[in-house]
């Protein structure tokens, strides 16, 4: 199968059109006449994750985050994203991105399913599909009213965290919650607004945290890669239904920092 197959069935479920005008998606390496048997997923094409894609033998790597972001003058050993361009062109494999334009068809509703929140509406309106309004994150009902706490508690279970961080009064009740992965601060207020209780997302630092609690409601932050790591199982499910013949591996889950 050619990896311009692949493309072409990605970018009708995820268009790029819905990327942000900042974001870089698509094949950011490679051809995409490429045949293509194996392939690798990741949420970052990291050093260890490219050596696991090679030791796998890929042909294709699709990651969530985009390892090139902005324009490059020079392609060399020199930098730790030439070096990795380099061993891609080396290994003759193709790699492919799909970030915001993800967030908006796919992340969105699959976070927020995970959660299990009801009555779901889209958090951040960004464009409009087959009639329907996408956007990031998403707000609605928990199945039942419970503690800040004991909801924290259950963000961990249903992502399989060790850890969370919780902004507001670990007692206080939650029946409504805004979910937006990755570094969704810039959402707040749109969270605040859908009448949300907490809110759940990754990157929160300090001043946002209170002054989230100060307007209202709780943030748990989960972490940027705590709340997206999900990318790459999720991609193996959509890719093995459309392409049961190939073969299709993620990346270990390793959380990439260490809580003393």
């Amino acid at each position: 199968m050619k990896c311009s197959e692949i493309i072409s069935f990605l970018e009708k479920k995820y268009p790029p059109s819905c990327a942000e005008d900042w974001d870089n998606v698509g094949l950011l390496a490679g051809s995409d006449q490429k045949s293509v048997e194996k392939i690798f997923l990741a949420l970052d094409l990291t050093e260890d994750t490219l050596e696991q894609a090679c030791a796998f033998g890929a042909d294709m790597v699709i990651t969530h985050h985009p390892m090139i972001f902005s324009g490059m003058k020079k392609i060399n050993n020199h930098t730790f994203t030439g070096r990795r361009i380099l061993r891609l062109i080396q290994e003759d494999i193709s790699y492919y991105a799909m970030h915001t334009n993800y967030d908006v068809m796919g992340m969105a509703k699959e976070s927020a399913d995970r959660i299990q929140l009801q009555e779901q509406q889209v958090l951040s309106v960004t464009s409009e599909q087959d009639g329907r309004e996408e956007g990031f994150g998403r707000v609605g009902n928990l199945k039942e009213v419970l503690p800040l706490g004991a909801y924290a508690e259950c963000i961990k279970k249903w992502y399989q965290l060790s850890d969370v961080r919780v902004y507001g009064n670990l007692e206080q009740m939650v029946k409504r919650a805004a979910i937006c992965t990755g570094s969704g601060k810039s959402f707040l207020k749109e969270a605040i607004r859908a009448g949300a209780d907490v809110y759940v997302t990754g990157d929160i630092d300090h001043h946002t945290g209170i002054d989230a609690v100060a307007q209202g409601i709780a943030v748990i932050d989960a972490g940027h890669y705590g709340t997206e790591y999900i990318f790459a199982e999720n991609m193996q499910k959509v890719l093995k239904e459309a392409f049961p013949g190939l073969l299709v591996k993620t990346a270990e889950v390793k959380v990439p920092y260490t809580v003393l």
